[in-house]
């Protein structure tokens, strides 16, 4: 999606009559959403800076310009775009514009610098060579035409408020030089220089031809963590790190040398919601750590993920060696002090107090994982809290943190790699359950394919439908059916029924830990605990009788829970004892449940709502939504899917 584009010479006109910044805030209330004041004045200032570099008769005037393009399957813009050919190839410059005026150098963090950003002080970002070259191989990886037809990409970045400090200015330091070298950074008084840059590939126009080609490119799949495991394990970078996923790698690898180095103990949290990408960077370290030839364990409370990636590496490693580096939570109860190097907990949020199949093992998981590590990296997202036991939480890692006289260091995940790279879909999910207001919440800009089904079995056509392409689409539910223990190993037993519509499925089955990669798993129901920390291309989401709404409030009710649920467990005594924490925690719960199993799916989410009323209002919220789509044919517009055309 490109927010604004046109050829140079309407770019020049637009900027000249002062029509640029208007322009493209049209355009992006039309595609992206509300937009704030600092974007708008970082237009209006870098555009007149372009426009100098570009006012030049050697630049051809039918090259193309594109301003503010969304890269695919992630949240992340490139500032602005030059297309044209030189002698032999399509050629596209990438330009990453900032309004920086200073930085400081970061020691001992690859492509890592700090700067004062957005009145938050100096906060380390990464070096903008390093933002110029990972979004060209972003645009690399995912888009067909570039590959395809050898469009060659050409990263820089602009400073145009940055002043030289000459031999010892930190943008140029050595330890940048691999970045700098793959994308060469411009500051002030280098209008020129970008210009000859600019030329150099850039000698033919093009008429926004290639604009077209990256814009309309047929989009590759994005990576599934599931399939690359294996790769990634034996050294391959199967995913590139941008923004703050890269700050927070190599903050974890500072911190673990510090750790080493000092004896003083290490505690990282890092906070994201679905799909920012924290599994994707506890593996990364993993492989890295593990490099180093330091102790270092992946663990998670739930099974699920494990299964699935002993299960995908089994054929290439020994599973003892498996079973050394993907661990569950309640693992280090009798764990000596700092006998791990680093110890990386994914799905936090998930810890329990106690551990053992009877939960009266151990006296705290958070504080035994702690205990047991040098260094203690927590990947946490409070709202993904879908238990009474889960009580991983940032005040309890802070509690026992400062009890075992650790340094703890904070950061935070805000890109968006799963719904299609849609921030829109996420903050519209949190909005429609009630969970929180947020900002832009009838705003979706992406391809992400989102349906409302009014009859189950129609769901389970099209999941069925979606699956055959490469076994990446489940059908999941909220626990509101029993699951029936007996004969549970066959798909004839079903356990989840909608009289109505004659529609009964069963439950995963009990004899299986790898239901979402299982090839017959597309006719069994998952649930909460089976997908929790996996995704998939598409997922159908069946919405039971604990979610309701009543006169536009979303509501929820417990008692409609299958009485073989163990995620409200307890719950009774605590209403005896504390009604209104316990009514409070039930419905945080019951709302965290649907948020998980609705951001589970990549390129998609359709659900059915057993309450009829939730269903309207689920559909009136699509309706005030203000979305544009692509005409990429990858991916589906998002749309709404009725039973008969009247519904609308």
């Amino acid at each position: 999606m490109i927010v604004y584009e046109a050829t140079k010479s309407e770019f020049l006109s637009d900027v000249f009559d002062d029509e640029l910044v208007q322009n493209i805030c049209s355009n992006y209330n039309a595609k992206i959403g509300r937009i704030n004041e600092r974007e708008i004045r970082s237009w209006d200032n870098s555009m007149q800076y372009m426009y100098r570099v570009l006012n030049d008769t050697e630049i051809p005037n039918d090259a193309g310009i594109a301003i503010e393009y969304k890269i695919p399957h992630n949240s992340k813009r490139v500032d602005f775009l030059i297309t044209g050919r030189d002698d032999a190839d399509d050629s596209v410059v990438i330009v990453e514009l900032k309004q920086w005026g200073s930085i400081e150098k970061v020691e001992g963090k690859e492509a890592i610098v700090k700067t004062a950003m957005g009145g938050r002080g100096l906060v380390e970002t990464t070096h903008p060579s390093y933002q110029a070259w990972s979004y060209a191989t972003l645009i690399k990886d995912y888009n067909e035409n570039a590959q395809d037809e050898n469009i060659q990409l050409y990263p820089c970045a602009y400073l145009h408020n940055y002043i030289d400090l000459g031999e010892q200015d930190p943008l140029v330091d050595p330890i940048y030089k691999y970045y700098t070298d793959q994308a060469p950074v411009f500051v002030k008084g280098d209008a020129g220089n970008l210009r000859s840059f600019i030329k150099r590939y850039i000698k033919y126009g093009d008429q926004k031809e290639n604009l077209y080609k990256i814009e309309k490119g047929r989009i590759r799949p994005s990576k599934s963590l599931q399939d690359s495991l294996n790769k990634m394990l034996q050294g391959n970078q199967e995913f590139i790190m941008i923004d703050e996923q890269k700050v927070v790698f190599e903050t974890a690898l500072q911190l673990a040398s510090e750790a080493l180095r000092t004896n003083v103990k290490q505690v990282l949290v890092v906070e994201g919601g679905p799909g920012t990408g924290k599994s994707v960077l506890a593996i990364n370290l993993l492989v890295e750590l593990t490099s180093r030839n330091l102790v270092c364990q992946y663990v998670t409370k739930n099974a699920a993920p494990r299964n699935i990636y002993t299960t995908k590496l089994k054929k290439d490693y020994r599973k003892g060696h498996i079973d050394n580096l993907f661990k569950g939570s309640g693992s280090y109860i009798n764990a000596l002090e700092n006998e791990f190097d680093t110890l990386i907990i994914d799905e936090a949020h998930r810890l329990n107090e106690k551990s053992g199949m009877f939960q009266h093992l151990g006296e705290n998981q958070t504080k035994e994982i702690i205990n047991a590590s040098k260094l203690a990296i927590f990947f946490i997202d409070e709202r993904q809290r879908v238990t009474l036991k889960d009580t991983g939480s940032l005040g309890a890692i802070q509690h026992f943190a400062k009890k075992h006289d650790a340094n703890i260091t904070s950061l935070k995940l805000e890109s968006q790699f799963r719904c299609n790279g849609s921030d829109g879909y996420l903050a519209w999910i949190d909005d429609v359950l009630q969970i929180r207001e947020t900002a832009n919440f009838n705003s979706m800009t992406s391809n992400y394919d989102f349906r409302i089904f009014s009859d189950p079995n129609e769901l389970y056509k099209e999941i069925q439908q979606v699956n055959q392409l490469n076994n990446k689409s489940r059908l999941v539910a909220g626990y509101c059916w029993n699951w029936i223990k007996d004969g549970k190993n066959k798909t004839n037993v079903h356990d989840i029924e909608i009289p109505e519509f004659h529609f009964s499925m069963s439950w995963n089955l009990a004899n299986s830990g790898t239901w979402a990669i299982d090839e017959e798993s597309v006719q069994e129901i998952g649930c909460i605990h089976t997908c929790q920390g996996l995704e998939f291309d598409y997922v159908g989401v069946i919405i039971g009788d604990d979610l309701i709404c009543r006169d536009g409030k979303v509501q929820t009710d417990h008692t409609k829970r299958a009485k073989t649920d163990s995620s409200l467990r307890g719950l009774k005594k605590m209403l005896k004892e504390k009604p209104e924490e316990a009514n409070q925690l039930s419905d945080e719960i019951i709302r965290n449940t649907y948020r998980t199993l609705m951001t589970r799916g990549q390129k998609g989410c359709f659900i059915y709502c057993t309450d009829k009323q939730l269903e309207h209002y689920f559909r009136d919220r699509l309706h005030k939504v203000e979305y544009t789509y692509s005409e990429n044919e990858f991916f589906k517009p998002l749309s709404l899917v009725a039973e008969k055309k009247e519904d609308y």
